[in-house]
């Protein structure tokens, strides 16, 4: 769609706006003006003494519709604030243009966000009731019912989760970046164990580095840690062996007497074996994921993986008989092959096994991925909306809560990510990550460090390298990266 921008340059809005409502259309920005027919929008914003107004002339197939919106302005000097407000009315009149046009609203209204749940939370921490904070989402953002009660469960869970925390606590991510192979919907940087065999023990060695460092600077910063989190890639791609001397250096290394949650991200039920799971269980997990994406054979070739639904089976019964106490099953609506009825087949299958956490995906078109190269068929939104109104339904039914949620570019429908669970067994290393209650330390392939001074709203992030052999090659500069830790930390006291 071509865009049309007057009195401002606030791209970044506008292509989140247009992203949301014409997930089809790419933005284009011609010099001149509109010709005659063609579909556009011209987005203008202007300011007088007290109020700024964004309008939105929208034309798409033949139809056309102008909306404005208007704010007060922010005080004189304040860029961030007046940023703030200048993008959301500009959004929202974009907004109700393209709903006007399109006759319905999507599942999210005008949210375009990763993280729903912050504007609630938010509300209810500066003293607004539960219902004072659920009507801004209705009254702002035009969400629908559904998701405001998916949001507020999950902000609810939010507050839970902050109010547990401690000070000078932080939680651990460890990445794997290594699969067996890679599925045709994934785009997440790791390396093919068949073709990169010879980089796990360097990678682990590199590891070893950065565990060391890291526990210096937990030490000196004075942090604890509260939870900790083995991610990929898959984990468990790692032999008994090597998962061993991992979970042991960072037992040597760091106090991990104050550690509550302690999760390795088994997920390939072909990388699962009885030896690794007493493993786990000597060293302290707690948590695993047994991830089927679908218990569908059809589909899960489709997808590229080369376990079928009795390998996940198998794998499950494996991790009952370990004694690891809290079992995490991964579902995703949309994938290619399947259907609204082979989606609910899977997930009465996996709700029959009775694990702890259940989190339902919503397949998104990830650049760089098999499926967005070859463009494979994939279900329609409507069939993906009836896909995740079946779970909803059926994991309250079997008393599964929502606790943690989050969005993603090239959603099918524009849906979400929910994690449930089973009252008392909400994951607080995912709340913690998603809502940016406290800081991550990051250590291995693809992490994302996040300091995080929640009192000053300020958050610092540090990347570590996303392959395994540069990250190899940066083991030096990764470890003395970490001492940015302590002095964000001295930067918090002070401030």
């Amino acid at each position: 769609m071509k865009l049309y921008f007057h009195g401002h340059d606030y791209k970044y809005a506008a292509e989140q706006m247009l992203l949301t409502l014409f997930p089809d259309q790419r933005p284009e920005y011609p010099d001149g003006a509109p010709e005659e027919g063609e579909d556009h929008l011209v987005l203008t914003l202007s300011t007088g003494a007290q109020w700024a107004t964004a309008s939105a002339a929208l034309t798409w197939r033949g139809k056309s519709c102008r909306k404005t919106r208007r704010c007060s302005l922010p005080p004189a000097g304040d860029k961030v604030a007046s940023d703030r407000a200048f993008q959301q009315i500009l959004k929202l009149a974009f907004y109700e243009a393209g709903t006007t046009l399109l006759g319905y609203e999507p599942p999210w209204g005008a949210l375009t966000g990763v993280r729903p749940v912050k504007i609630p939370t938010k509300a209810m921490l500066a003293g607004a009731t539960a219902a004072q904070a659920e009507r801004v989402l209705k009254d702002t953002y035009h969400v629908s019912p559904l998701r405001r009660q998916l949001a507020m469960d999950c902000a609810r869970a939010s507050l839970a989760a902050k109010a547990s925390l401690e000070p000078k606590e932080v939680s651990l991510y460890v990445g794997i970046p290594f699969c067996p192979t890679r599925c045709a919907y994934c785009s997440f940087v790791s390396a093919d164990v068949g073709k990169s065999l010879k980089l796990i023990d360097p990678f682990l060695d590199a590891l070893s580095q950065e565990i060391a460092a890291t526990g210096k600077v937990l030490e000196e910063a004075g942090l604890r840690v509260r939870t900790i989190y083995f991610g990929g890639g898959t984990p468990t791609t790692l032999n008994a062996p090597q998962l061993d001397r991992l979970m042991g250096e960072l037992a040597d290394h760091m106090d991990l007497s104050g550690c509550t949650e302690y999760t390795v991200e088994a997920g390939r039920p072909d990388t699962i074996t009885r030896e690794k799971l007493t493993v786990l269980a000597k060293r302290g997990c707690g948590r695993v994921s047994v991830n089927p994406q679908t218990m569908a054979d059809h589909v899960l070739s489709a997808m590229g993986r080369s376990h079928r639904a009795a390998d996940i089976l198998r794998a499950y019964d494996l991790v009952r008989e370990s004694g690891i106490p809290c079992v995490n099953m991964d579902l995703i609506a949309g994938l290619p092959a399947d259907t609204v009825d082979g989606f609910r087949s899977s997930l009465d299958q996996v709700l029959a096994l009775g694990p702890e956490n259940i989190t339902v995906h919503t397949l998104a078109l990830k650049k760089g991925s098999r499926l967005m190269e070859e463009g494979s068929a994939i279900p329609s939104g409507a069939d993906v909306a009836a896909m995740l109104d079946y779970a909803w339904s059926a994991l309250r039914q079997a008393g599964q809560l929502p606790y943690y949620l989050y969005r993603q570019k090239y959603m099918s429908g524009s849906f979400e990510n929910v994690g449930w669970c089973l009252p008392g067994t909400e994951s607080l290393y995912n709340i913690c990550m998603m809502e940016e209650l406290h800081t991550i330390l990051s250590l291995g392939g693809g992490g994302m460090t996040k300091l995080v001074d929640a009192e000053a709203g300020h958050i610092v992030r540090i990347a570590n390298p996303k392959y395994p052999k540069e990250y190899l090659e940066r083991i030096d500069t990764v470890c003395a990266e970490k001492e940015q830790v302590v002095r964000f930390c001295r930067s918090e006291q002070e401030g």
